[in-house]
C-alpha cells in the first residue's frame, strides 16, 4: 500500500526478484521499462525500500518463468508479524472427557454474534426440548 513503511518481507521479496533478473540476463532497465518505471524505481524495489504491487510482481513473475510464490519461499515470519492479521484466534481442541462447558462458551458466542433474537429464541427451545427428551 502507498505510504506503508516497508520490513524484512519487502527486502527479502527485493532480493528474489534481483536474482531472478539477473538469471533471466535481464537488465534494470529492460525491465523497469517493461513495468513503464524508471530503473531507479526498480532498484528501489529490488533492495526493499519500496513495496512492489501485486500486479508487477505477477508480470516480473511471468517475464522470468517463475510463479510468484517463489519470492515469499524461505520468508521469516516474526511472531509479532502472526499476531497481527484477520484470522480468528486458533481454536480449542476438545478433549474428551472434559466438561462440556467450553462447547456450550464455544456455541454461544457464536449464535450471540450470527443469530437474530428470533433465531436465538428459536436455538434456546430446541435445547430445552433435547434436555427434557434425554431427562425422559
Amino acid at each position: 500500500m502507498a505510504g506503508q513503511k516497508t520490513d524484512a518481507r519487502d527486502v527479502h521479496v527485493g532480493r528474489r526478484i534481483a536474482e531472478q533478473r539477473k538469471k533471466a540476463s535481464l537488465t534494470q532497465k529492460r525491465v523497469a521499462e517493461r513495468f513503464g518505471m524508471s530503473a531507479a524505481q526498480l532498484q528501489k524495489y529490488e533492495k526493499g525500500t519500496n513495496r512492489i504491487s501485486a500486479l508487477h510482481l505477477e508480470s516480473f513473475s511471468r517475464m522470468t518463468g517463475v510463479p510468484v510464490t517463489y519470492f515469499f519461499e524461505d520468508l521469516v515470519h516474526t511472531d509479532e508479524e502472526a499476531a497481527v492479521g484477520f484470522s480468528e484466534p486458533p481454536q480449542q481442541p476438545y478433549i474428551p472427557g472434559d466438561s462440556w462447558q467450553g462447547l456450550a462458551d464455544a456455541v454461544a458466542r457464536h449464535v450471540s454474534e450470527h443469530f437474530s433474537d428470533e433465531r436465538r429464541q428459536e436455538l434456546a427451545a430446541a435445547v430445552q426440548a433435547l434436555h427434557a427428551k434425554l431427562k425422559a
